[in-house]
């Protein structure tokens, strides 16, 4: 019935959402989700750019970034994705993720993305460690390179008027640093533990 692939889930993913009544959260995972499994690259690629023209405007796309499991996020490559797709994606981040290798545990903090990141996406999904209670840190920092995320884009949009007076420390301020979102992490998981061992029953 279609042409190719990328048209039938396209259509698919139209009549389910326009079905639903066009929910203002519709996320749609296409088959290459990551540059690596993009032939040739993600901006050459027949599939993504099909996605991209026929996939309804409304409709969020997944993408994990370079690879299935991405250790850094950069602003060039996401550029290049927002145009192929015709709207910026949502990252399903996938750093700390370990059910393909159980053995391992992923405690560090959240790095590797590029500052400024928040700007060039629709949204922000962490696929964390299968152990719930290992997740406290990645998280935690998390939640603090968010916030610096939120500071840089106020920053930005006070440029213009602090611009012109020369306040040029709160974007310095507002910049995340893995190493003292771990330390605040650490902090605080450690208050954590030992409010939940003077719970009775614990």
């Amino acid at each position: 019935v279609f042409p190719s692939l990328a048209q039938a889930q396209a259509s698919v993913a139209n009549e389910v959402y326009q079905e639903l009544g066009q929910p203002s959260v519709f996320l749609f995972c296409p088959t290459e989700y990551c540059s690596s499994l993009c032939s040739p690259s993600p901006s050459q690629s027949c599939y993504l750019q099909t996605i991209g023209q026929e996939l309804l405007p409304g409709i969020a796309v997944i993408w994990t970034g370079p690879k299935v499991v991405s250790q850094e996020l950069s602003a060039e490559l996401l550029e290049e994705v927002e145009a192929v797709l015709r709207r910026r994606p949502v990252i399903w981040d996938n750093l700390y993720a370990n059910d393909y290798d159980c053995r391992r545990v992923f405690l560090g903090p959240y790095m590797g993305r590029a500052p400024g990141l928040m700007s060039r996406l629709q949204g922000l999904l962490l696929n964390p460690n299968c152990e719930l209670q290992a997740n406290f840190i990645p998280i935690h920092t998390l939640g603090t390179w968010f916030g610096s995320e939120l500071g840089t884009c106020a920053h930005a949009e006070r440029a213009g008027v602090e611009g012109a007076l020369g306040d040029s420390q709160g974007a310095q301020d507002e910049s995340y640093s893995p190493q003292e979102a771990l330390e605040l992490a650490l902090r605080d998981w450690v208050a954590e533990i030992n409010q939940q061992a003077l719970e009775p029953g614990t």
